[in-house]
């Protein structure tokens, strides 16, 4: 195999998300930090990854836990320091992983000395790095209305808050405490390649960049057409991977990475990405990123009422959108494969079954997403099957989107407890309880008060009660890891769905220089039964044991997965 036809080095590595705020503490202080992250990086070498991605440890104010960013080339105290960082990613490296930096610049915070400068004055030369606009015509500034456009925030509420000062609105397509940056300024886009470049100098491996697709605003920002109960608009057509991002981006690769030593990794989030936008995205020969995170799959238990209205997910549903982008991208781009992150509920609790079958379900979804064709992503605490949390009420919750929602959704007429059911459901919160290390107080995750409370099951779910039990998710996880580094056919075999139209199996086969892999797995809590001849193939890899086959026939019981090899 040629130099040129060597496949890249992520085709056959597993990524594993760090939140550090809630990954662990080595102060005392409640809250996760870099030390406590070096201190637990065998936990990480025992697991197998390859790549960490850390989730903002930048200076904030923390309005929404370090994705607001007031200095992107220092640490926020609570994280520690840059030498902490050095150390961290020193020990990462010496383990033979790598790790990846989360790139938040679609916006910073409104404390960053960027946006200080710009709303300093009309004609401040930073005033033009964001989304600065007069009051609608026909009203003033300050009335109900006024806003410059009718967009509503990710966050609930307008995108536009009022500056007093000099009468003038600003951009924020999430919370009012993270201005947008106006890309389409050339002094910005240098300013942002600068910094990147100054932690690539400083040995990091890449970047995962949040938002990215959304850099790229219509600058004449027209109204959007108004959606839902809160009477605002949708402008996500206006600022959602419009051309110019596509620009951006190749600029961005020329400005950073091309000429540079090294094997980097670049994957870009995309709210409302289709497949055919990332075919352009991903392509090599067009230089943007190397993969992308698209939400098609988690939003398909959203009901009418959006995220915090959950409905029940179909399982053919899921079978067609995550066989539509294997298909898609098999001959050009790459896939990222992953059911949790720090903005996801708990997958055991939410596609899973985490009171009857809990192991079960856990170790089935882990196999039944690994094994497809694409990079997978590891969130903290998914190995070991962490659940959603148990939270009782209102004064539990630390997530801004949520605190939000609660309060647009109450006031527009949505009885308290049916907003509060949907938020213990989906919220983000689920995914930021502390990671359970062990059974003491804390989990092991502090020695003082944690910033948000700690999941009670930690007393029998935790990492170091599974570190030795063969049949835990954590070493589940582990096997999983393993058939990627170790079977080619894995990495790099062909995508094949089979049993599309089954109600409650999951089913497909890879393919690759002759050699196949079936996997398949039951998705729910009652025996299930499929054609499925199979009869030479080796079971490499079983949540349950042993595979019930018979004249072309499978036989599986609840959550029941397998792995076969011939």
């Amino acid at each position: 195999m040629t130099v040129e036809q060597t496949p890249p080095w992520w085709t056959s590595a597993v990524v594993y998300q760090i939140y550090p705020r809630s990954f662990a503490d080595s102060d005392g202080d409640g809250i996760g930090d870099l030390n406590g992250i070096t201190a637990k990086l065998d936990h990480l070498v025992r697991l197998g990854v390859d790549v960490v991605w850390l989730s903002p440890v930048y200076a904030s104010p923390q309005a929404d836990n370090g994705y607001d960013i007031s200095d992107y080339q220092d640490i926020d105290p609570v994280f520690g320091t840059l030498a902490d960082f050095d150390r961290l990613l020193a020990e990462v490296h010496a383990r033979g992983m790598k790790l990846i930096m989360d790139l938040v610049v679609n916006h910073t915070s409104d404390e960053h000395p960027w946006f200080v400068e710009s709303r300093s004055s009309k004609d401040n030369p930073k005033r033009e790095w964001y989304w600065w606009r007069p009051p609608r015509e026909g009203f003033r500034a300050g009335e109900p209305g006024a806003e410059p456009t009718n967009w509503e925030s990710f966050f609930s509420g307008p995108t536009w808050t009022l500056d007093e000062a000099s009468g003038e609105y600003y951009l924020h397509l999430f919370d009012r405490k993270q201005p947008d940056l106006n890309w389409e300024n050339p002094q910005v886009r240098q300013a942002v390649y600068a910094m990147m470049r100054w932690w690539l100098d400083r040995g990091v491996d890449g970047f995962r960049m949040d938002v990215i697709n959304v850099i790229a605003k219509d600058p004449d920002l027209p109204d959007g057409a108004i959606t839902g109960t809160s009477g605002l608009g949708n402008g996500y057509p206006h600022y959602g991977t419009r051309p110019r991002v596509h620009d951006f981006l190749q600029e961005m690769h020329r400005e950073v990475f091309e000429g540079r030593d090294g094997q980097y990794l670049t994957v870009g989030e995309m709210p409302g990405v289709t497949w055919e936008q990332a075919r352009l995205f991903t392509d090599p020969a067009r230089r943007e990123v190397d993969m992308v995170f698209q939400f098609e799959h988690v939003a398909l238990d959203h009901g009418p009422g959006g995220k915090f209205d959950p409905k029940p997910l179909r399982l053919r549903d899921l079978k067609a959108s995550l066989g539509r982008w294997q298909t898609a991208l098999r001959d050009v781009g790459w896939n990222s494969l992953y059911w949790n992150n720090h903005d996801q509920a708990r997958v055991v609790s939410r596609f899973g079954d985490d009171k009857r079958f809990w192991r079960e379900s856990a170790t089935a979804l882990a196999t039944v997403l690994h094994l497809h064709r694409g990079t997978p992503y590891v969130y903290q605490g998914e190995e070991i099957g962490m659940t959603n949390a148990s939270f009782t009420g209102l004064a539990d919750l630390r997530d801004v989107e949520s605190l939000n929602h609660y309060r647009h959704a109450v006031a527009a007429g949505t009885p308290p407890e049916t907003v509060l059911d949907g938020i213990h459901r989906m919220g983000r919160d689920n995914a930021r309880t502390p990671v359970q290390w062990d059974a003491s107080p804390q989990a092991g995750f502090t020695t003082g008060t944690p910033w948000i409370a700690v999941n009670p099951n930690h007393t029998w779910l935790n990492a170091q009660a599974q570190y030795d039990d063969p049949n835990s998710v954590f070493n589940h996880y582990r096997r999983l890891i393993g058939l990627r580094h170790t079977l080619p056919v894995v990495a790099l075999g062909d995508f094949h769905m089979l049993l599309a139209d089954h109600p409650h199996i999951y089913a497909y086969q890879r393919e690759l220089d002759g050699t196949r892999l079936l996997v398949v797995a039951n998705l729910c809590d009652s025996e299930q039964s499929a054609e499925l001849d199979w009869p030479d193939a080796e079971v490499v890899l079983s949540n349950t044991g042993e595979l019930r086959r018979e004249n072309g026939k499978i036989t599986l019981g609840p959550w029941e997965a397998h792995v076969l090899v011939k």
